[in-house]
């Protein structure tokens, strides 16, 4: 009895005191913590399981739907358009004859970030195993993407330096920056001293595509958490069923 009462003080005390630093598995290797949840529900051990098994289906489903084919470009919500200060530009194109240019250039654009999205599984992957518990109870306790927001904080920037070279190469290969100058030559030509601003192609498309691939995280995490049907485990079904 004594050992057990020194058990729930010494975690009372961590989560009282907020000094865990170690990660996840560490800290709940061989303790039951106390139930999260009323009326029988899984305990806090349980949930947490839970959420890391939601995160890892989430973010691979997320990744997998926009790598495939028209994962950017099919998907109106995270399809990536003409930057604004080049807008009238296509606008101009468009009237002269020249619209296929403009769109050779967008479905290019889109081509680029989905052959880039499947490098980012594995700065997921690393994210969810590095995972605190005061991580996980932040997630646990936030709103319906406080997760998405989470994967933001400990991997935008390194996605951002992943991406961008690959992105970069990957224009090459599918032709964004000729489709690009095409399009400028062919507005240049058309319109006599007319003047157009530089862009950083690379910058516009990596961010775009990350903006991209958080966006569908976070439809993946609000599916999980409300859609019973998104629940494809057992583990799922306990921890997030009403």
């Amino acid at each position: 009895m004594k050992i057990i009462m020194v058990v729930i003080m010494a975690v009372c005390l961590i989560w009282a005191t907020g000094t865990c630093a170690g990660p996840l598995d560490d800290l709940l290797k061989g303790v039951k913590l106390p139930s999260a949840r009323s009326g029988g529900g899984p305990d806090e051990a349980t949930t947490v399981s839970g959420l890391k098994e939601a995160l890892s289906i989430g973010t691979g489903n997320a990744v997998t739907s926009v790598s495939r084919v028209d994962g950017y470009f099919a998907n109106q919500f995270i399809k990536i358009l003409l930057p604004e200060n080049i807008q009238t530009i296509a606008d101009v194109l468009g009237k002269l004859g020249y619209q296929k240019k403009v769109d050779a250039f967008i479905l290019s654009m889109n081509r680029a970030a989905e052959n880039a999205a499947p490098k980012a599984r594995r700065y997921f992957v690393d994210a969810i195993k590095q995972m605190t518990f005061d991580d996980a109870m932040g997630i646990l306790r936030g709103g319906d993407t406080s997760a998405t927001e989470y994967f933001k904080s400990k991997t935008q920037q390194k996605l951002y330096n992943e991406f961008k070279p690959s992105i970069s190469a990957s224009m090459d290969k599918v032709g964004v920056t000729r489709s690009y100058k095409d399009m400028v030559g062919s507005y240049t030509s058309s319109i006599p001293f007319a003047k157009t601003e530089s862009l950083d192609l690379d910058h516009y498309v990596t961010t775009k595509a990350l903006d991209g691939l958080f966006y569908m995280i976070g439809q993946e995490e609000k599916k999980i958490r409300t859609d019973p049907a998104a629940r494809v485990t057992d583990l799922l079904k306990t921890v997030f069923g009403k």
